[in-house]
């Protein structure tokens, strides 16, 4: 057992790649992806337990909030957490705080990769794409400063009940919004994005993808298609992709990745 431990959700990579920065500097340290169910849910010989994840719909996304539920940490395991969002930072916080009691907790801002939604520039405050990557790296830097030295925050993550509400609402349209979900004529049948689905929803059939209605509208398949040839509706097609430059398709598919 590696002496500390990150469980990571990433959608776009921008959060693996803040995951893999922090271990970088910790040392000594297992990253486990929470894209499905985590390959490690036992964490109770671990001396810290990070949790690095996006913000969705104004909580957080996918299964967490379940799988979270199952992991097993040390009573005296140093616990913190930092999200990435867009314009506001939602309850993801406050929900992992409710769950596992967190020791330290911090946040960023990011460029939205919710395209079918909005532009990936929409970002409070606005910056360009390589300043938001030097912000990342960062606020990376800092909190694994952080965790390294066992800081406490000050406060408890802000519950923001509202946005509880906005996160059940939001999971509910994943289902609907996959029928938007269509392919054209650049499409190569690589089938990246049927790997880089974490629930198995994207299938190909003579070398086109097709999609059921299992989405957690993470959008791996439309950030990491090598031709953007996948769309949700007709407005992301005008609309940039913005994957992490750090993190390839191949990284999301992994189940643990261990740093030294």
């Amino acid at each position: 057992m590696s002496e500390n431990i990150i469980y990571c959700y990433s959608g776009s990579g921008h959060c693996l790649d803040m995951a893999k920065s922090i271990a970088e500097r910790l040392g000594d340290t297992d990253i486990v992806l929470m894209r499905s169910f985590p390959e490690k849910t036992d964490a109770t010989e671990a001396k810290r337990v990070g949790f690095v994840f996006p913000c969705y719909g104004g909580g957080l996304p996918g299964h967490v909030e379940e799988y979270l539920k199952v992991i097993k940490i040390a009573p005296d395991a140093y616990k913190f957490a930092v999200e990435q969002y867009a314009g506001y930072m939602g309850c993801g916080l406050h929900k992992i705080d409710e769950i596992v009691g967190l020791d330290y907790w911090n946040k960023i801002s990011n460029h939205s990769t919710c395209i079918w939604l909005m532009p990936h520039g929409l970002c409070v405050p606005p910056t360009t794409k390589e300043n938001a990557q030097g912000r990342l790296d960062r606020k990376a830097m800092e909190v694994a400063a952080a965790a390294k030295a066992m800081k406490h925050s000050e406060k408890k993550p802000p519950e923001k009940a509202l946005f509880a509400l906005e996160d059940k609402l939001f999971s509910q349209m994943h289902p609907r919004r996959v029928k938007k979900f269509w392919v054209n004529d650049d499409c190569i049948g690589c089938g990246t994005c049927a790997r880089v689905c974490p629930r198995g929803n994207i299938t190909l059939k003579d070398k086109r993808p097709t999609f059921s209605t299992d989405c957690i509208g993470c959008l791996s398949c439309v950030q990491f298609c090598p031709k953007q040839a996948i769309n949700v509706g007709k407005i992301t097609e005008k609309r940039e992709r913005f994957p992490n430059p750090h993190v390839k398709a191949a990284d999301l598919t992994k189940k643990v990745i261990h740093i030294d």
